[in-house]
């Protein structure tokens, strides 16, 4: 069977994974928005309830993560804990959101990145183009070096994280405080709850770090580490630029629907409390931003095709390592076309309205995903006799939460096209199960044919 590169990763390049994913910086100018439109000035207590959301969901992949060391992820998490049925449904839901995002965010790179051209220079091309490159440019890294890769999204997100820090710190003291982002303001559970998805998209990823079991350094150590302290800063960091962009929008009508309506609020954000070329700069961390997104995606979509293939829920063929690189370069291959057809066919919208799509899709199957590894967990670690009761109450905390979120995603209904992404989930659930089902049945043929032949 062939094996990634061994003890390969660091804390801080396991590390850099997650944060990639998550794109604290981009997560802010593209998700505070959508979520502004649904629960107005409310945004900062939609972030801290999701914080304490995150941290009952993190306990249980922290625990997994101490007994299991794999690129599987939340796949080898619920095969172990709830059986392979459950476990391959799981991998196909995961699978999901890892390769939306994958489109979803290099999209959104190539329209931030085509906008800052134009603005700087007149020459606008589309996003379209920039886009391809980036997917192209993210197969290679992903392919070529797992450290390369790594330390490449590690310092695009702490440069931009530090630029939007020092613009938070500015905007908090030219307007003062205000608790209005911290109270309900009116909201119905229902709108929370709806925020609440776009909140759980800005720290999609938390749990990419798993996808490093095999190739990080002592993992059993390295990746709890890793995810916990993710959850933690990321979510500090949500919370206090939440706070600045409400603030610095103002809190009034016009300003929370100007919030509501930016295409990149955190740019924007700068245009108004600081010098233009900062504005410049902040644009091009954030695009930046997004791109270390689509990178991290790839890498953890990649290693979980990979997984799946050796359990042989998948061909084979996609778990082939490269021999120099030890990259899962198939399992790359084919999230390279399936992310070019996604975009193209989506090409009609803007790149920025393509990761609104492709973010709440994957968020849903998301938290879908986050259910049933809840769900393994209790069933596991109790039945082991690793966890008592009172252990039970993070993840019972985190199905309740994330039952309810769930729900006020779907009813009442959505307007189009949110309304329909339950069904694209489903059917994608449907063809990935079904697929495994006839390949495996297969495969089990041509095993019966070969003895047959060799008595």
């Amino acid at each position: 069977m062939e094996k990634l590169r061994q003890n390969e990763l660091s804390y801080l390049e396991v590390v850099a994974l997650p944060v990639a994913m998550i794109a604290p910086s981009s997560a802010m100018a593209l998700n505070v928005p959508l979520m502004a439109s649904i629960c107005s000035y409310s945004v900062s207590l939609v972030f801290l309830i999701s914080i304490v959301l995150l941290g009952c969901i993190a306990v249980s992949f922290v625990k997994f993560n101490q007994y299991f060391s794999t690129a599987g992820s939340v796949y080898t998490f619920t095969t172990e804990s709830l059986g392979k049925k459950v476990g391959c449904l799981s991998g196909w839901a995961i699978y999901l959101t890892y390769s939306v995002f994958t489109a979803g965010c290099l999209s959104a790179f190539g329209s931030m990145f085509n906008d800052l051209i134009a603005t700087s220079t007149g020459i606008n091309i589309g996003w379209i183009p920039y886009t391809i490159v980036a997917l192209f440019l993210s197969w290679y890294l992903c392919f070529s070096d797992v450290k390369l890769s790594s330390k490449i999204m590690l310092i695009l997100e702490f440069v931009s994280i530090f630029l939007i820090i020092i613009l938070a710190i500015v905007v908090i003291s030219k307007t003062g405080f205000s608790t209005i982002p911290f109270k309900i303001n009116k909201n119905s559970p229902s709108n929370i709850g709806e925020a609440i998805v776009f909140a759980i998209l800005c720290f999609a990823g938390f749990e990419g770090a798993s996808s490093y079991g095999e190739e990080s350094k002592n993992p059993k150590k390295t990746i709890p580490l890793a995810i916990a302290s993710t959850v933690i800063m990321s979510g500090l960091f949500f919370v206090l630029t939440s706070y600045a962009l409400v603030l610095g929008f103002s809190h009034s009508k016009d300003g929370i629907a100007a919030l509501a309506k930016s295409p990149s609020s955190v740019a924007d954000l700068s245009k108004m409390y600081m010098p233009t070329f900062y504005t410049y700069l902040t644009s091009f961390v954030v695009s930046l931003s997004a791109f270390s997104a689509g990178l991290g995606a790839m890498a953890a979509a990649s290693r979980l095709f990979y997984s799946m293939s050796q359990d042989g829920n998948v061909p084979k063929i996609i778990s082939k390592v490269h021999p120099k690189h030890k990259t899962p370069y198939v399992s790359l291959n084919v999230l390279l076309i399936f992310s070019l057809l996604l975009v193209f066919l989506l090409s009609k919208n803007d790149g920025t309205i393509i990761f609104g799509y492709c973010g709440t899709l994957g968020a849903m199957s998301l938290l879908i995903a986050y259910f049933i590894t809840c769900l393994g967990s209790i069933v596991y670690f109790k039945h082991n006799k690793i966890w008592t009761n009172k252990d039970l109450i993070f993840p019972i905390i985190a199905l309740v939460v994330l039952a309810y979120t769930f729900y006020a995603n779907i009813y009442p209904v959505p307007a189009f096209p949110n309304n329909i992404f339950p069904y694209i989930i489903l059917i994608w659930y449907v063809l990935g199960y079904s697929f495994t089902l006839i390949y495996k049945s297969k495969t089990k043929n041509q095993e019966f044919d070969k003895d047959k032949i060799a008595l």
